[in-house]
């Protein structure tokens, strides 16, 4: 008899006598009753449980040594293929220049605008136009760096001979000309003047121009206006229209005169997409959307380059995803970067040379903000044009740039005088 046969015997036995033992105790139940120093005299004793189940028996084989680990030594392959959508918005093509068939004089239109995907997303698509590089020119003698002063210092005082220059030897696509001398606090050049000045470049090159003024808004509304007069039909850049001068009461002018005699305005913001859709609200009154140009501000390399980045991929992605008030092509001030002082200043020797720096802190910048989305760029060293000309042709080359001549732009040659103040 097993141990559980007995125990319930015994309850079959003795059932009066345990549950009055167990009242007398207070147990509720026999389950609780421990026994202590117990001997029980069994006959035979069955023990049963699941893992005494017979089972069949299976042969397990010894395991087998793992292969010996081999080092590998070439990168393993894998496919990769890229997500490619497509974009419910387009940035509009604005178009640069007049020819003579258009009212204008220029050898041939710039275009710029017109992308549907972001910068240089070459699986996707190729940008429908290059970005433009544009050299500026000054009506009046600047303080530049020796880097670019040494270039041209015999044009200096000549801004139609230093366009030429910038287009014939250093292959500018537009060229900007600055009326610095136009502001009140320097010579307070009037608005005639500064028109004749801008008579003289267009005579002396046929790229397209963008006038920049002298930043006083009352000013530069007086200058803008005869310029857009002057050079009616040549559909000029006129830089740039801000939301001071709304301010000041002269941006309702100013465009309806740009619109009339058929010329661009470049808008001027400070890294803020708000402001920057209120100014372009304010231009839509006046002239069409097709003829306004963005500036967002340029912050060079080491002094805010990130924030400028951002803002104009922002711009960028806005624009694709169907914001109507961002979807313009952009300009950046890239020669914002010689105002850095690692551009010019005498530092340690691990910083030079000097005439080499420059043109790397102009070069970096702008390239930074080609891969942001930028259109437009203004530029003054002839060599980090050179450089901008060469990495933006490699990239156009869908599925034929080579990624060692795009890197190999570091190795810019510099000839020129010793370093100098």
């Amino acid at each position: 008899m097993t141990l559980l046969g007995k125990k319930r015997e015994k309850e079959k036995t003795a059932p009066t006598e345990l549950a009055g033992l167990l009242d007398i105790l207070g147990i509720e139940s026999e389950r609780d009753i421990e026994l202590e120093d117990v001997e029980l005299n069994i006959g035979e004793l069955i023990l049963q449980s699941a893992a005494t189940i017979a089972a069949p028996r299976i042969a397990i084989p010894p395991a087998a040594l793992a292969p010996p680990k081999v080092k590998p030594t070439t990168i393993l392959e894998a496919p990769f293929t890229p997500f490619v959508q497509e974009y419910p918005g387009q940035v509009r093509e604005v178009t640069l220049g007049a020819t003579k068939g258009e009212g204008g004089s220029r050898g041939k239109p710039v275009i710029i605008g017109g992308a549907t995907t972001p910068a240089f997303y070459l699986f996707e698509k190729t940008p429908p136009h290059p970005p433009v590089i544009t050299v500026d020119v000054f009506d009046m003698q600047v303080k530049l760096p020796k880097a670019i002063r040494m270039h041209v210092k015999e044009l200096w005082g000549d801004p139609a001979a230093w366009a030429k220059l910038a287009v014939d030897k250093w292959g500018a696509d537009v060229v900007t000309i600055h009326l610095l001398s136009t502001d009140p606090l320097i010579k307070d050049t009037p608005p005639a003047k500064a028109a004749k000045t801008v008579e003289e470049v267009l005579q002396a090159v046929d790229v397209p121009l963008i006038i920049g003024g002298c930043g006083d808004p009352k000013k530069d509304a007086k200058v803008f206006t005869k310029v857009a007069e002057v050079a009616e039909g040549e559909r000029v850049l006129l830089s740039s229209l801000t939301l001071d001068m709304s301010e000041a009461g002269t941006l309702e002018g100013l465009a309806k005169a740009a619109a009339k005699h058929g010329h661009l305005v470049l808008a001027f913001t400070a890294l803020d997409l708000n402001r920057a859709r209120e100014l372009n609200r304010k231009l839509y009154d006046y002239m069409p959307e097709d003829r306004v140009v963005m500036d967002l501000t340029t912050a060079a390399l080491g002094y805010g380059l990130e924030y400028s980045f951002t803002i104009h991929e922002r711009a960028r992605m806005a624009a694709l995803m169907g914001d109507s008030e961002l979807q313009h092509p952009t300009l950046a001030g890239t020669t914002n970067a010689w105002a850095a002082r690692e551009t010019w200043l005498k530092l340690g020797p691990e910083w030079e040379p000097r005439r080499l720096r420059g043109p790397l802190w102009e070069a970096t910048t702008a390239l930074a903000l080609l891969l942001a989305g930028v259109d437009v760029f203004m530029m003054m060293h002839p060599d980090a044009i050179a450089t901008m000309r060469k990495v933006t042709k490699q990239l156009m080359k869908k599925g034929k740039a080579k990624p060692d001549k795009i890197a190999n732009w570091v190795n810019a040659r510099i000839k020129g005088e010793d370093e100098g103040d």
